[in-house]
């Protein structure tokens, strides 16, 4: 029987072909995301459903029949003709606002010398924008001249009082330059104070580890509205005769040491996380307690944490509103402040105030989130519990 040879080469190779559509573009993210199960369907209905009855009338409400501009309140008293609304006003008063613009941003700053704030905000800027993008080089310059210069430069342009600057106390100083200094300083002082109070409780030296801990849990269980007022009315009770801070510098304190605690507990919880081997390998090195901790197992615990971190961040941020308690005035103060007006005294008036700061407070914290979810990609070296 002949036999045939059936085996066959191929000269050429096939041409690729597209995925599937249904596994490609938006079909693929709408089903994975919006539609993988019966459960996430029946979810993503609701959602739409909500969205549909609540977004056309706030779109109604913040644009249609808004007022942007205007003198006063008149401008936002007025009956929207057609309207439908109970109480028969207009939409939102972005006239408000845009009034009050400036005071929301430098408070009672000193008009004439505004421009000492922007200068501040662009050098914070301009420092920032290259310590958050890794491929930047001179890191150690930039956080010297970030963590080091910058905040020396600006209390003497805020502050003045030196060379041809005017002197503008800080009882003038409010809006978002009050919410943005409050952060910048919590921020920069609580993660170095709280990652020393994670090692201090850590430690093997028994009086140490005891101050951390009284300190770490005092701290913490107590509210911030609490170490406001200490250290606004009680720690001036501890300085010498006719010695006292600024109030400025007392909230500053109060905001700093406050985060620092949390701030202990969640890097303690990276430090707990490290593997034993880690430690037990730098010291088989002959790594000295310093070397293994800021070459081995800091870096490690750090990332580990960034959520934690960042989540701190957000909290001292939105935090720092309840300086008001105190007789200061940040963004949401000023603008609660504002309300009291006569010339703005509108219905409209409170809501479109309180959504200009929480927007603002949500640029802050969106942007802060989602650097640590870029932050957490990149460090990310695959390993998955």
């Amino acid at each position: 029987m002949q036999e045939h040879d059936i085996s066959f080469v191929r000269a050429q190779m096939v041409i690729a072909q597209e995925a599937p559509l249904r596994e490609r573009g938006l079909v693929r993210w709408l089903r994975v995301n919006l539609f993988a199960s019966t459960t996430d369907t029946i979810l993503t209905v609701i959602g739409l459903l909500f969205v549909v009855w609540l977004l056309p009338p706030f779109i109604q409400w913040a644009f249609i029949n808004a007022t942007w501009v205007g003198p006063d309140r008149s401008v936002c008293a007025t009956i929207a003709q057609g309207g439908t609304q109970p109480d028969g006003w207009s939409g939102a008063c972005w006239a408000f606002v845009n009034a009050k613009f400036e005071q929301f941003m430098y408070g009672r700053y000193t008009i004439s010398e505004r421009w000492r704030v922007n200068v501040t905000a662009i050098m914070f800027v301009v420092l920032l924008v290259p310590l958050l993008i890794p491929r930047v080089p001179y890191k150690v310059l930039n956080a010297i001249l970030f963590f080091g210069v910058f905040p020396i430069l600006a209390y003497f342009l805020l502050v003045g009082g030196v060379l041809t600057l005017p002197y503008v106390p800080t009882t003038l100083w409010g809006g978002l330059l009050v919410t943005m200094v409050l952060s910048f300083v919590g921020i920069s002082v609580s993660l170095p104070l709280g990652v020393a109070l994670a090692l201090g409780r850590r430690s093997q030296m028994p009086v140490v580890k005891l101050l951390c801990v009284i300190f770490i849990e005092v701290v913490r269980g107590v509210p911030l509205v609490t170490v406001l007022f200490m250290a606004s009315v009680m720690l001036p009770l501890f300085m010498p005769a006719g010695f006292t801070f600024d109030r400025l510098v007392r909230a500053l304190v109060g905001v700093a040491l406050f985060a620092s605690a949390y701030m202990a507990e969640v890097v303690r919880g990276g430090l707990q996380a490290i593997p034993k081997g880690q430690y037990e390998g730098a010291d088989s090195l002959g790594l000295s307690y310093w070397q293994k901790m800021g070459l081995i197992v800091l870096p490690q615990a750090l990332k580990l944490v960034i959520p934690g971190i960042v989540n701190t961040f957000i909290g001292l941020f939105k935090d720092t509103s309840l300086v008001y308690i105190i007789g200061m005035f940040d963004l949401l103060g000023i603008v609660r402040q504002n309300f009291s007006d006569p010339n703005w005294a509108s219905p409209q008036t409170p809501m479109s105030g309180l959504l200009f700061a929480g927007f603002v407070f949500w640029l802050f914290c969106f942007g802060m989130s989602r650097y640590s979810i870029y932050m957490e990609r990149r460090l990310d070296t695959g390993h998955r519990s």
